[in-house]
């Protein structure tokens, strides 16, 4: 089992929080942080958009990665949100073991 970090952005603060509070009620993540809105300039259907997003980092495992990436698709408004994810190299041992923790569903 590897500890991941995910990255998904949100279209405000107001759905990462509510998206973020349904992983942590299922043991899907250990923690989140979300990040104030921030400009993203990206094309999308062959024009350029300047929006405003808000953007969270999640701490989790690679087995729950499939079962995050669907509840975020599930409660989601875009049609295609960003969902990214790491595997942590190095860390502070016992954070890493209380992710493992926090994330064990048959807990």
């Amino acid at each position: 089992m590897q500890t991941l970090l995910v990255y998904a952005t949100f279209e405000n603060e107001e759905q990462a929080g509510k998206i973020a509070r349904i992983l942590l009620e299922k043991r899907l993540i250990a923690c989140a942080n979300i990040f104030p809105p921030h400009q993203s300039l990206y094309e999308w259907q062959g024009e350029i958009k300047n929006e405003k997003e808000t953007a969270a980092l999640f701490k989790t495992t690679s087995e729950n990665f499939e079962a995050l990436r669907e509840t975020i698709l599930k409660h989601h408004s875009y049609e295609c949100p960003c969902i990214m994810a790491w595997g942590i190299q190095h860390g502070h041992p016992p954070f890493l073991q209380w992710i493992k923790e926090q994330t064990d569903i048959e807990k």
